[in-house]
């Protein structure tokens, strides 16, 4: 009876565990959904309550944290649940890593709201609700788990670096130009970069979840396409009737 109400007890830690990341996975997800609307609405009062909700996300992988290092000091955990609570611990820091990119891009989305609005800004909104596509697929592969979801998540990482590259090309070529779009499309840069790492942090729950699955590393090359370091942009032609 006690060793059945031991395993009793470890499941439902499990359980409590998996529940607290599905919580902190739901809130980063409502903190990228308020950051992106914030830039399209250049809305300052989104974009601060953004910013605000990043200690609650920080305070939730503390929790987490503390859970998981509960049960591995007392449970002593093997095999698949070793892996579910390392796994744990592993995607409450990428969340958390998320959440601090989201609120890097409210703060923009801050600034931005300054500004006269400029054409790119509606490629920044695409990109990130695909970001917030794959973030939602990732989380539910954890929570089913489905390692072909987390998979097929995994494979996504491209279209989000695909969309970051052409940003960039735009952006470069909107501030060349004209000078004036140079502060607004700097920050937009600086937003697009943020939204691709938030994609990166997304692929690296995924590779964890298979993990946690499989027991081994998701084989193959990781999927990147960032050109940016190699980009080369032409500066537009002097107007002949200069």
């Amino acid at each position: 009876m006690a060793d059945q109400h031991i395993v009793k007890q470890f499941d439902e830690e499990l359980d409590e565990m998996r529940a607290t990341i599905a919580q902190m996975g739901g809130m980063v997800e409502q903190q990228m959904t308020n950051a992106i609307m914030a830039i399209s609405r250049r809305d300052e009062v989104m974009a601060k309550r953004c910013q605000e909700a990043d200690s609650e996300i920080d305070a939730m992988e503390d929790k987490i944290e503390a859970l998981t290092t509960r049960m591995l000091a007392l449970r002593q955990p093997v095999a698949l649940d070793l892996r579910a609570i390392l796994a744990a611990l592993k995607i409450a820091h990428n969340l958390e890593r998320m959440g601090d990119y989201a609120k890097n891009v409210a703060k923009r989305a801050s600034a931005l709201a300054q500004l006269p609005e400029v054409g790119p800004v509606n490629g920044i909104v695409r990109m990130g609700r695909l970001t917030h596509g794959i973030i939602k697929d990732v989380l539910d592969a954890y929570a089913e788990p489905n390692v072909d979801k987390a998979v097929a998540a995994w494979t996504r990482d491209q279209e989000i670096d695909q969309m970051y590259n052409s940003l960039f090309r735009e952006l470069l070529t909107y501030m060349m130009e004209d000078p004036r779009n140079i502060t607004a499309c700097a920050h937009l840069l600086f937003v697009a970069k943020n939204i691709e790492r938030i994609g990166d942090h997304a692929t690296n729950i995924a590779e964890t979840v298979y993990f946690q699955e499989k027991g081994t590393r998701l084989e193959g090359l990781r999927p990147k396409s960032d050109r940016t370091s190699y980009a080369v942009v032409e500066p537009p032609e002097a107007d002949e009737a200069i």
